[in-house]
């Protein structure tokens, strides 16, 4: 689970509403989960535009897939394809953060996979919207000191001078 849904499995409750369903996935993995849905087409988003039924030549420039019900037309999930290097995520949006992806990758007591959210916060800040203001003020005060730290420099290397940072 990423975004709004990976902060609420992090803190162990539901805190708001979510429009939909996103997961990040290796972007090596999106074979596998074209498979698994093969019923559905797959959307690509980004930069404020959408190709429908995405070719593949479209998906490699941008990230963000959504899977859609072609009897419905309703979207179901979101799939953000994450680079990586083998076992190494690679941050989109910085090349230089690379971290394993057992570091990243948090469980819930009921084994449900989540972004570990200093992550998580350091892709809601770049829009910075109310929900995601909302996201940071509920779920900075439960992160370790650790995870405040790396949210900090990370920000500062993404972001710098974010307004987020003087409050970690």
């Amino acid at each position: 689970m990423a975004a709004g849904w990976a902060l609420d499995l992090f803190r162990g409750r539901q805190t708001r509403a979510h429009g939909d369903i996103e997961i990040a996935i290796p972007t090596a993995s999106f074979p596998e989960i074209r498979r698994r849905f093969s019923g559905y087409v797959f959307d690509a988003a980004g930069g404020g535009r959408l190709w429908e039924d995405a070719r593949p030549e479209v998906l490699a420039a941008v990230h963000q897939t959504w899977l859609r019900d072609p009897a419905t037309g309703n979207y179901l999930l979101d799939v953000f394809r994450e680079p990586h290097d083998g076992d190494t995520w690679i941050c989109r949006r910085d090349e230089g953060i690379r971290l394993p992806y057992r570091n990243i990758i948090h469980h819930t007591q009921d084994g449900i996979p989540y972004l570990a959210p200093e992550l998580v916060l350091l892709f809601k800040a770049k829009h910075a919207r109310r929900k995601d203001q909302a996201d940071f003020d509920t779920t900075v005060p439960h992160m370790s000191p650790a995870q405040r730290e790396t949210l900090a420099e990370q920000l500062e290397r993404v972001h710098p001078g974010h307004p987020w940072i003087a409050d970690l």
